[in-house]
């Protein structure tokens, strides 16, 4: 049985599309099927991953909307995918009147899930429909943040949602895999909210080492491959590999 891994955060700009990119590919390099998912109108997994998303006539927003058989893109560095574009924007109005609309995403995604080891989504930055059909549809949800007193804020606002999702049943068996401090740099109020955050997860769920903020994930994406490739021996991928090891263990 796959493990479908949101990684979502409430807050914009933790890195998340780059975690599920790069973490994606980790996982590939371990020997894992996996598939990317991409929820976010943005798109931006999707232009990372080297499409052109103005290009697709066949997105995830078919299979959530229409009820299609998911587009899965295969073998872009080691991973499939599936991708999205602006067309994904509508699922607020078009499933607003829906029966069962939180399971969209789980019942599209059963007939590929046996194919795979790990299935990462990209969630959007927002507590929307998109993100909540994705958290159903996972077994776990990775939390990115930064080292900010913003994000640090933000955490009570993600675990009520997740504890209500829980709750009411829709996504019953929900479990947090970890929290990933991200763009991590070495100020003093960063140090304090990384203390603050591993204190309040204690018992919880683990937070990994923090992956230091670096040009070189910038980089490589706008040459559309995961750091990995682009810089094999980069500090940062020891960070990443720890969480890796967490998510096989999970």
């Amino acid at each position: 049985m796959a493990k479908v891994i949101s990684l979502f955060n409430q807050a914009g700009g933790t890195g998340k599309t780059t975690l599920a990119m790069n973490l994606g590919y980790s996982l590939a390099q371990q020997g894992h099927r996996v598939l990317l998912l991409d929820m976010d109108p943005q798109s931006s997994l999707t232009v990372f991953m080297g499409l052109q998303p103005h290009e697709l006539t066949d997105t995830i927003a078919q299979s959530i909307l229409d009820r299609e058989l998911m587009p899965v893109l295969s073998g872009i560095h080691q991973m499939d995918l599936v991708p999205s574009n602006l067309t994904l924007s509508a699922a607020d109005v078009k499933l607003a009147t829906a029966i069962a609309k939180e399971t969209r995403l789980k019942k599209a995604l059963s007939p590929v899930e046996p194919n795979y080891d790990f299935v990462l989504i990209d969630c959007p930055p927002t507590l929307g429909v998109l993100s909540i059909l994705s958290l159903v549809a996972s077994t776990h949800i990775l939390i990115p943040m930064q080292t900010q007193y913003k994000s640090f804020v933000g955490l009570d606002l993600l675990l009520g949602t997740i504890s209500e999702l829980q709750q009411e049943g829709v996504a019953a068996d929900l479990r947090i895999a970890g929290v990933i401090p991200n763009l991590h740099d070495r100020t003093a109020q960063s140090k304090e909210i990384l203390e603050a955050v591993t204190e309040q997860f204690s018992g919880v769920a683990p937070v990994f080492p923090p992956i230091p903020r670096a040009v070189a994930f910038a980089d490589a994406s706008m040459q559309h491959v995961p750091l990995g490739l682009y810089d094999p021996k980069h500090a940062a991928l020891t960070a990443l590999n720890a969480i890796t090891q967490s998510l096989e263990a999970l």
